[in-house]
């Protein structure tokens, strides 16, 4: 007997009902993508290794699917090299290609080999799958899609502005109130690992960091310590942990923090036009705030981060992030090159919506109404009358089969479909309303308009 057939781990099937509710989500990101000024591409979902590799931190290396060469992979290989089982040294040798593990870098590699081609500063907006080898939990999966805006060849902080902004308008749109966009700068973390006297750790501390929300303000410091930072050190970084009031009050603290610091006084000024932009021009929904702990562990980050969470009554992580990047296309050649994007997470924004009951109920509603069979004698002028309702843009269909009318009819209820056509005599179909049992006489100019 064969075995039940299953998908790997961290991935998912998706029924018509929750394609069509991730389509929904989708279709409202382009709309407000679009009306922004943010044109659309697409990257191939496997890039050669050294794309990726070393451009997210040793962290986000081990996360990406390696693809192993096609034929015999091994044929480049030793019997030395395969003893001493040495995984880097050995991944090289079979394995030139990878899963992408976001959007930004592939798109950084894009605006490289097609800067002839693009006017800058260039906004493109990008929805596709990507793959992270990261244990599945809630809201985490192996496969799943992302959702960006980026714009290069700016260093303008309204930038910035517009894509806090773009956050709003879109879960505005979405219905999604209360969601929090936490804002910090990368310069005000090198700032205070400056002042702490940890320079040298800051990637170590930058990541740490990064996990609070995760493993708390005891397992932060424990991984600290571990990567080397010292215990007074700590003791310096301490007010972090409870770094509390208005986003002014905190730009005011930070500033006297990091008095010493010029990266760090760079960091705090750059989220001062940002915050008080913001804040003179309003938001819909949308709660700005400023998090000093906020870190995004990804190397390329250089100022401005942003992260979004959802709503207080769901637990959900981040439903977005993003920050800008000043040399990120430098890994590929092209210096000089700003940029500065964010990200939606839509398989964690439809679980909050899911959670809260912020679905229309139309989303879902595929076929309008369907044809019963009824026999030859009825199926082709029942044909001529689903072609005329499509042309109107009516989601209309028939009962292919010649079955039982109540097997008919269940299948409708199935699927949910409102309206049934059951009989038709001469120019003229009774309309059933399967919901409320009502039935309707109507020629064909009043059976589109009440389907309409």
């Amino acid at each position: 007997m064969a075995s039940k057939p299953s998908i790997p781990k961290g991935t998912r099937d998706f029924s018509p009902a929750e394609v069509s509710k991730r389509n929904y989500i989708i279709s409202i990101m382009r709309h407000h993508f679009e009306k922004f000024g943010y044109q659309p591409i697409e990257t191939p979902s496997f890039e050669n290794s050294d794309t990726l590799m070393g451009k997210y931190g040793e962290e986000g290396d081990r996360l990406i699917f390696k693809i192993l060469n096609s034929g015999d992979y091994l044929d480049k290989v030793s019997t030395d090299q395969l003893q001493t089982i040495n995984y880097k040294q050995l991944t090289g040798k079979i394995s030139e290609k990878a899963l992408r593990y976001d959007l930004t870098v592939p798109f950084a590699r894009y605006v490289v080999q097609h800067q002839s081609e693009i006017e800058f500063p260039f906004k493109r907006y990008q929805i596709q799958p990507v793959w992270r080898a990261d244990r599945p939990q809630k809201g985490r999966f192996r496969e799943f899609y992302q959702c960006d805006a980026d714009v290069v060849g700016s260093t303008s902080l309204w930038q910035e502005v517009e894509l806090v902004q773009l956050y709003d308008s879109v879960f505005t749109d979405l219905g999604l109130n209360g969601v929090t966009i936490k804002v910090n700068n990368r310069k005000i973390l090198s700032g205070i690992a400056e002042v702490i006297g940890a320079s040298e750790k800051l990637i170590d501390f930058t990541v740490a960091l990064d996990k609070l929300d995760k493993i708390g303000e005891d397992g932060v410091k424990k991984e600290m310590l571990e990567k080397g930072i010292s215990e007074t050190a700590l003791q310096k970084v301490q007010p972090l942990f409870s770094f509390t009031g208005t986003i002014q009050e905190k730009l005011e603290k930070l500033t006297q923090l990091l008095s010493s610091s010029a990266e760090g006084k760079k960091g705090v000024e750059e989220l001062r036009f940002i915050c008080d932009n913001v804040t003179k021009l309003g938001l819909q929904k949308a709660i700005l705030d400023l998090d000093v702990t906020l870190a995004r562990g990804l190397n390329y980050y250089t100022g401005a981060i942003f992260e979004v969470t959802a709503p207080k009554e769901v637990d959900m992580g981040s439903i977005g992030g993003g920050g800008r990047y000043d040399d990120l296309t430098g890994i590929f050649g092209l210096k000089d090159m700003s940029g500065v994007g964010i990200s939606f997470g839509l398989d964690r924004i439809y679980l909050v919506l899911e959670e809260l009951n912020l679905f229309p109920e139309t989303v879902t509603t595929a076929t309008k109404v369907i044809f019963l069979n009824l026999g030859e004698s009825q199926t082709f002028e029942a044909m001529k009358a689903i072609m005329l309702l499509r042309n109107q843009n009516i989601k209309a269909e028939m009962y292919p089969d010649s079955a039982k009318i109540d097997k008919q009819f269940k299948h409708a209820e199935r699927r949910g479909i409102p309206f049934v056509v059951k009989e038709i005599e001469g120019s003229n179909f009774t309309l059933k309303d399967i919901h409320s049992g009502e039935q309707f006489q109507l020629d064909l100019h009043s059976l589109i308009s009440k389907l309409s």
